[in-house]
């Protein structure tokens, strides 16, 4: 059973993740299993005690800590699962999804998947009807990927990952429905994707680049602006959290601030004939 398919009521099971906090707000992830048990500094609690009950319930360690039980979501997964390559956190997730306007049944190809955490909220966003495939050079990572993703969303999912520069090109036999809706980019030099990209994708369809550093942004926005893409943004996220407690309410001393550059651009077909001017509008005063 996946934390994935634990949104509907009903108790804990053997076999589920299980995210327990504590009165420090430390988090510890756990899989339940019959006969086991989770041990801290703070005493020891056996899965017994979570197997058959609801989420959201306190627990008392056998030295008496009190620890909450609630089951993971995306972010406590991602921020916890295990990782080759440095991963998108959650903070820019959840923009990434709304700028490449990730939608239910979308063709996407995700390009330098990592340790798999974009793939799976890109997978919950297309659905069953959408497909992910995702380009990666390392075999090592590719694989962790696919276990992360199954791990948590279980299997058969419309993903897979091929072992693959996407320098050198998209291949149209990964698609044979047509073109893409999206293209999702976490590589140094997106740059030398734009022209596969103008191939790859429809008109009016999405590509998204994430970048470290403003001078990689510079160069990719110089070719975008040499291309039939337009309609190009870069935004970047800033996070930061407040201490709320009481009458004490103030930003906390720490927030997460630059992590990376989103760059988003629309692929816009220059060979359309030009729409003419309405009745009576002259083309001097057209918008």
């Amino acid at each position: 059973m996946t934390a994935a398919s634990g949104n509907q009521h009903r108790p804990f099971r053997p076999g589920e993740r299980v995210l327990l906090i504590d009165s420090k707000a430390r988090r510890y992830m756990i899989t339940l299993a019959e006969g086991g048990s989770f041990s801290t500094h703070a005493g020891t609690i056996p899965h017994t005690d979570l197997i058959g009950r609801d989420e959201g319930i306190l627990l008392r360690s056998s030295h008496g800590a009190r620890l909450r039980a609630v089951r993971p979501t995306l972010s406590d997964f991602i921020l916890k699962m295990p990782r080759g390559a440095q991963v998108i956190y959650p903070k820019d997730i959840g923009p990434i999804l709304v700028l490449a306007d990730i939608f239910p049944g979308a063709r996407l190809l995700e390009a330098g998947v990592g340790s798999g955490a974009l793939s799976m909220a890109l997978l919950r966003a297309v659905g069953a009807e959408g497909s992910v495939v995702g380009y990666e050079l390392r075999e090592d990572f590719a694989a962790k990927a696919l276990k992360n993703v199954e791990s948590f969303l279980g299997p058969d999912q419309p993903y897979r990952v091929e072992i693959r520069d996407v320098y050198e090109g998209i291949g149209p036999e990964h698609f044979p429905d047509g073109a893409l809706d999206r293209i999702v980019l976490d590589l140094p030099e997106p740059w030398r994707v734009v022209k596969h990209a103008t191939e790859a994708l429809r008109p009016g369809g999405i590509l998204l680049s994430y970048l470290p550093t403003i001078g990689q942004v510079a160069r990719l926005r110089e070719e975008l602006d040499g291309s039939p893409f337009g309609l190009a943004e870069t935004l970047e996220v800033l996070q930061r959290t407040w201490h709320v407690e009481g009458q004490s309410v103030r930003p906390d001393h720490r927030m997460v601030a630059h992590t990376g550059f989103l760059t988003a651009a629309r692929l816009l077909d220059p060979d359309l004939p030009e729409v003419p001017p309405g009745p009576g509008v002259s083309p001097g005063n057209a918008a």
